[in-house]
């Protein structure tokens, strides 16, 4: 499980640099990967969490995932190379992955993704953090974002969503977009014709959080719907109590045409929903029966 940051923040890259106060020397924020200084320990990490995340994902992640991984300097034995990564991105959907020493502020985050380069985290975890991580490390950039970029459904949103995020940043209603993304690129499901399926990333990259999205039935499952997301809370403690579903990655696309202006404009004022909760408006894929929460709020 990768614990996020709180409700005003968008939800990828943001505050200060992970075990640093200085700004690094780029302007962008950009380091080098150091990929010849990753330790045995680090690779043997990576391997661990690849060959568990390989063994869930088949019948769980949607199609595009696996295509985009298949085709991907990806494999279980070492940390990924950002350069071959870059190499194959660049080549198919023209995005780049560039290597930042952690969380970095809003506005180089977006800056990122609106010119197609995607920010990773260039750390991996420690042996006794493989199921919880308070920030992104390469493994959730890597192995839960980048395959999608290869789809150029998801390319072409994660690019709007930057410049989008660049914009809503002026006009003070990020924490709006933001939850449009925690729901769809970080925990968004597709319905497949073979059934529901992954494709946001931080399901993807997580052992526990694989199966309870798609398995278990305490979490609500109800069709997306971008104003009733933008005024929906997230859980960023923990497994998310509604997944929100999509018909397939290229209503994605049409998310990213649209004015959000007249959006934001309808949301503001509006009163917010709990994680949750599920209207008498919304489309019940499938509805929770809440017992994983309720418990947790029991102690």
């Amino acid at each position: 499980m990768l614990r996020q940051l709180n409700q005003s923040q968008a939800p990828q890259k943001h505050g200060l640099a992970a075990g640093t106060d200085q700004r690094p020397e780029r302007p962008d924020w950009t380091i080098d990967q150091g990929w010849d200084t990753y330790t045995a320990q680090e690779h043997a990490v990576w391997k661990t969490l690849f060959e568990r995340q390989s063994r869930l994902l088949p019948g769980r992640a949607c199609d595009p995932f696996v295509h985009g991984m298949s085709e991907l300097p990806i494999g279980s034995d070492q940390i990924p190379d950002f350069r071959r990564l870059s190499d194959t991105l660049l080549k198919r959907t023209g995005w780049q992955v560039v290597a930042v020493p952690g969380l970095v502020p809003d506005e180089v985050f977006f800056e990122h993704l609106a010119n197609r380069r995607f920010p990773a985290g260039h750390f991996i975890r420690k042996p006794q953090q493989l199921d919880y991580l308070e920030e992104p490390d390469v493994f959730h950039d890597v192995f839960g974002h980048v395959p999608l970029l290869m789809n150029p459904a998801i390319a072409d949103y994660i690019q709007a969503y930057g410049q989008g995020g660049l914009r809503a940043q002026k006009l003070g209603v990020l924490d709006k977009l933001a939850r449009v993304y925690w729901y769809t690129v970080e925990f968004g499901l597709v319905q497949q014709k073979d059934g529901l399926r992954i494709y946001g990333a931080g399901i993807a990259s997580s052992a526990t959080e694989s199966v309870f999205s798609l398995d278990d039935t305490s979490p609500n499952r109800l069709r997306f719907d971008v104003e009733r997301v933008m005024r929906t809370r997230y859980r960023i403690d923990d497994f998310q109590e509604t997944y929100f579903v999509i018909g397939d990655l290229d209503e994605l696309l049409d998310l990213a045409r649209i004015d959000f202006a007249p959006l934001y404009e309808r949301a503001m004022g509006q009163p917010e929903f709990e994680p949750g909760d599920v209207l008498p408006t919304d489309r019940v894929v499938t509805r929770g029966t809440g017992r994983y929460h309720a418990a947790k709020r029991r102690g």
